[in-house]
């Protein structure tokens, strides 16, 4: 079992940076992949971006590329979501799943465990 939970999103001025972190409880949370999503009031749970367990590989969506990083401190049982160049377009709840996969996911039912979420706003 693996617990998530995300912090770090406030309001930003588009433009701005943020950092997302998810903490992951249990002694696997390490071997998992994990993926940050995000929703929209309205739209479908968008993908962002993966980090495979040993944060050797990464893979991001078109929309974030260059802009987020992703990364992961296995001693701390923590993965990070560095946003900068923020738009108001990415606006949403963001959430941290953890999957199990070997080859980084970017579907939602590939993930078999979900925290419930931080809220970024960013505002022109």
């Amino acid at each position: 079992q693996v617990q998530l939970v995300e912090s770090g999103g406030e309001p930003v001025q588009a433009g701005g940076s943020l950092r997302l972190s998810c903490a992951g409880s249990g002694r696997t949370f390490s071997s998992y992949c994990v993926g940050w999503f995000r929703q929209s009031p309205g739209k479908e749970r968008e993908y962002v971006a993966t980090i495979t367990w040993s944060g050797g590989f990464t893979v991001y969506a078109d929309s974030v590329k260059g802009r987020f990083t992703i990364s992961r401190d296995n001693a701390k049982n923590t993965v990070y979501l560095q946003m900068n160049s923020l738009k108001p377009e990415d606006t949403a709840l963001y959430y941290c799943a953890a999957s199990s996969s070997r080859v980084p996911p970017r579907e939602p039912h590939d993930y078999d465990y979900w925290g419930q979420g931080t809220q970024v706003t960013a505002s022109s």
